[in-house]
């Protein structure tokens, strides 16, 4: 990749991808006339100002990010796909969606996993070995909830359309023609996928609450709450580190594991999903290089 392209991602939707450009999302969702539609808007400027390069609060900031813009997508695709793509959530059901889901996520990877391990406390007086244990209890709630969601077809379909998206941004990454067959050359996993750092957010947290107390349980609980940006902001570091360094071994070795996950949240998408992630791309690239005179890819 050519150090003056810039970086795209993005992520799948009900029926279609968001590609993060520079500037701008775009969205493209197939809609059940067989249409694609497509949704580009400008990234606020908390998104992609000085914050964003801040060394560890930029971590927080692309978290708060990704749920910002990965919920509008949602929301917009979802609405194509009750073909009410002009009923998209407003800001304020936008936020309580967020606060919902982010509640869920605490309870479910945070907190049931913090009071599994309990049991663990007697076992030494170190506070290590239950806060371990609880590490590995998160991992694996964490992978139940992947297979688990994964047999819904709603959500298969999703996987693919995640597949497609990584497979476009490893040609425009490599600046290979964004057509079907020189997309068809790429793996579905990406190092820089969004399941790579939730991965890493699983094992950063190991090492983060190995060094909290086990007591008084009011700060153990409360610790599992407010060390979550702490968290996030060194996973994110790691997966920025792993991107700019793919190439060297260590790294490859470190990065396998989140490479195998994506085994279960990717698969292999159909031509038309493709199409799909091309339109979103392409539109991402369109919206940056009209708006931003100095773009070059």
């Amino acid at each position: 990749m050519s150090e003056s392209r810039p970086t795209y991602g993005g992520q799948a939707v009900l029926e279609g991808v968001m590609i993060r450009g520079q500037h701008y999302v775009s969205v493209a969702v197939r809609a059940p006339s067989d249409e694609i539609l497509i949704k580009s808007t400008p990234i606020g400027g908390l998104f992609t100002g000085k914050l964003r390069t801040l060394p560890l609060i930029r971590g927080f900031v692309a978290l708060i990010e990704t749920l910002y813009i990965g919920m509008s997508a949602l929301s917009y695709s979802a609405g194509v796909a009750a073909e009410q793509d002009d009923q998209e959530l407003n800001r304020w059901s936008m936020l309580a969606m967020i606060s919902f889901s982010v509640l869920i996520a605490i309870v479910l990877f945070f907190l049931l996993p913090l009071f599994a391990s309990k049991p663990f406390e007697g076992i030494t007086e170190s506070s290590l070995i239950p806060n371990f244990a609880e590490g590995a209890i998160r991992l694996l709630v964490f992978l139940a909830y992947v297979i688990g969601i994964g047999f819904m077809t709603d959500i298969r379909r999703v996987y693919m359309y995640h597949g497609a998206e990584h497979m476009t941004v490893h040609a425009m990454e490599n600046g290979d023609p964004l057509d079907i067959e020189n997309i068809r050359k790429y793996p579905t996993a990406h190092p820089r996928c969004g399941t790579a750092f939730l991965l890493t957010v699983m094992i950063v947290a190991i090492f983060v609450f190995s060094l909290v107390p086990r007591e008084p349980l009011w700060w153990l609980i409360l610790s599992r709450i407010i060390l979550i940006p702490v968290i996030a902001s060194l996973s994110y570091e790691v997966i920025r580190f792993n991107g700019r360094h793919s190439g060297n071994l260590f790294v490859q070795w470190l990065t396998a594991p989140s490479l195998w996950l994506q085994g279960l949240t990717t698969k292999q998408p159909k031509d038309d999903q493709i199409q799909v992630a091309v339109s979103a791309m392409n539109a991402a690239i369109a919206s940056d290089q009209d708006n931003e005179p100095g773009y070059s890819s």
